[in-house]
Parts: C-alpha cells; structure tokens; sequence
C-alpha cells in the first residue's frame, strides 16, 4: 500500500487533521494527481504526516484556496517531557525535507499548531510570518455580540433594520462566483479557477462540511454572501463578498455574523483565513477575532518560465 493510500485511511479515522490537508480537500484544489504525501511511521502506526501540491515539475507549492499545510504530528505518539517532543518532531521533519521530491522552489504555509521551524532554518529554508484572525470559542454567541467592535454591530443592526435584510443559507453557486468575482475585481486582481472553487463548493456541501450564506432584501436581491467550511473543531470562512450595487447595505457583515451564530452549536471555533490585506485584516480584528500567527517557509527561487506557468495555473 503507497503512503497516499495509507494517508486516505488516516484521513478517515483523524479527526485532529488539519481541513486544508485532509485527502478529500487536496483532491478538489489539486486533482488527485497533483499532489501527494510524506509519511514517519513508527512500529507501523503514522507518527506524521506532510502532503505536499506539485503544480508542475520542480515546485512545490500552496494550493488554491488553501491557507496551511505543512506537518501535522498525531497527537497520540505526544511524551510528558517536552524536551523529548521537541527533539522528535525535529528529527521527523528533518526526515521529511530530505525525502521531497527533487525541486528549485518550494513555498508551504505550516498550520499555526506548527512552531518550531528550525529544522528549515538548518536545511537553508527562510520564513516569513503571516496571520490569520480566530475567534477560539462561539459556543456562547451573546458573549461573541459584545465583543463585537462598535462598526461591525452597527453595520449588522443597519442590514436588518434599515435595509431590512435577512440571510438564507444554500446561495445558489452561480450567484455565489458571481459576487465573489466582483470583490476580485474592485480589488483589482485575478481570482484562482472558479471551477476549483465551484468543486469545493458542490463537494464540501455533498459532505455536509461546508455551505452558502447570502444576504437578501425584500425584493430577493441579493447584497452579500459568505462561503465557509468546516469540521469537528473549527469553521473556516473561505471567500466572501458584496454586491457592488448594495455596497453600503451591511449585507456582508450580516452574512458573515449569521454563518456564525448558525455553526455555533456545532463546531468550537472560527477561523476568518487571513488576511494580511491591510483592508480586510481591520475587518476581521474588529469581528473580536484573536490574531494568530503561522509560517510561510520557502526554498530557492522560481525562473522566469516557471512563473508564466504558475500564472497560468492560477487562471
């Protein structure tokens, strides 16, 4: 049996898996092709684990619409003695950057369970640090209203009485790409597929791990939507956006805060995926949302050519 196929039973049986590594999500953002698995077995149990995306020969990179890969260490094989976790999770990553697959550039952002990078840093790697904005606990969604910053509960008090806004889930996709293509476009960039997203949309809502909030008025137009995911232990929202027409409506704040309030029973925490956007990262903050750091750690360098084929693959 390959180690991918080991990886896909692990998958299954795991529940503390990151969502951005499980098999079923790198099937949707890479094909089932592009991307495969590094596994450190132990008396023939998985220890660890470290999928890696291979958009085309020689790189080794993030995936769409996904934040964090990385190493994911089973929690089960953890020693009281912190010295002793320490110098394993080492060695095994130090097994792992000898065993990639032969490259000239390699990027992965490491989930922000993932802290000790010196293993990279030994091995010629360099590390930026990014953030994303997590709010660790919505069971008690009162207490989450009042940490809301004063802009984004007027905004959401706007949306439903002054605009008299309300939220459904199940958006059609359709409706959902094309919003989401209008926020690419203002912000003047280019969004990855929509037929990457439309899979992740079709396949996380076919496992009742992901869906559609949006925003309507009276006359069923609809002003914001809010796509996110989830499983056991957290919900990640994964692509938002607003009606250029409806802009000032509150709409997206209303969609966003719903989402929330809905999946607050049902998973412990939430995470915003970002941003490093100075305009969206105040959003997020403003939400009450805990700042969290992970590492983005790359490798050597990516030649002219190679770039253009990125840029395509992006497209």
């Amino acid at each position: 049996m390959t180690e991918k196929e080991l990886y896909k039973i692990l998958c299954k049986q795991e529940l503390s898996i990151p969502i951005y590594s499980r098999d079923w999500w790198l099937d949707c953002v890479c094909g089932e092709s592009g991307w495969d698995v590094l596994l450190y077995l132990k008396n023939g149990k998985i220890e660890a684990s470290m999928p890696y995306h291979t958009p085309c020969k020689g790189i080794i990179f993030m995936p769409p619409y996904t934040q964090t890969m990385g190493v994911w260490f089973n929690p089960d094989f953890e020693n009281c003695r912190y010295s002793h976790n320490l110098f394993r999770k080492q060695a095994i990553c130090e097994d792992f950057i000898k065993r990639f697959p032969k490259y000239h550039y390699f990027l992965q952002t490491f989930h922000c369970s993932f802290t000790d990078w010196l293993p990279f840093y030994w091995n010629g790697f360099r590390q930026t640090t990014c953030y994303t904005y997590i709010l660790p606990d919505i069971s008690n969604t009162d207490e989450l209203w009042n940490g809301l910053c004063e802009n984004i509960s007027r905004n959401i008090q706007k949306a439903k009485n002054k605009f008299q806004l309300t939220v459904k889930r199940d958006v059609p996709t359709d409706l959902f790409l094309e919003i989401n293509a209008q926020t690419y476009r203002r912000q003047g960039m280019k969004p990855y597929s929509h037929e990457i997203l439309r899979k992740l949309i079709e396949c996380s809502r076919r496992r009742n791990q992901g869906d559609i909030w949006g925003a309507y008025d009276t006359e069923n137009r609809l002003h914001a939507v809010a796509f996110v995911v989830w499983q056991e232990n957290c919900a990640y929202l994964m692509a938002c956006g607003f009606s250029e027409t409806f802009r000032k409506s509150g709409g997206q704040f209303l969609a966003l805060w719903t989402a929330i309030n809905d999946l607050s029973g049902q998973v412990s925490s939430f995470d915003f995926y970002g941003s490093m956007l100075r305009g969206v990262e105040h959003t997020y903050r403003e939400f009450g949302a805990t700042q969290v750091p992970f590492l983005k750690i790359e490798k050597g360098k990516m030649d002219l050519l190679k770039r253009i084929r990125m840029k395509f693959f992006k497209l």
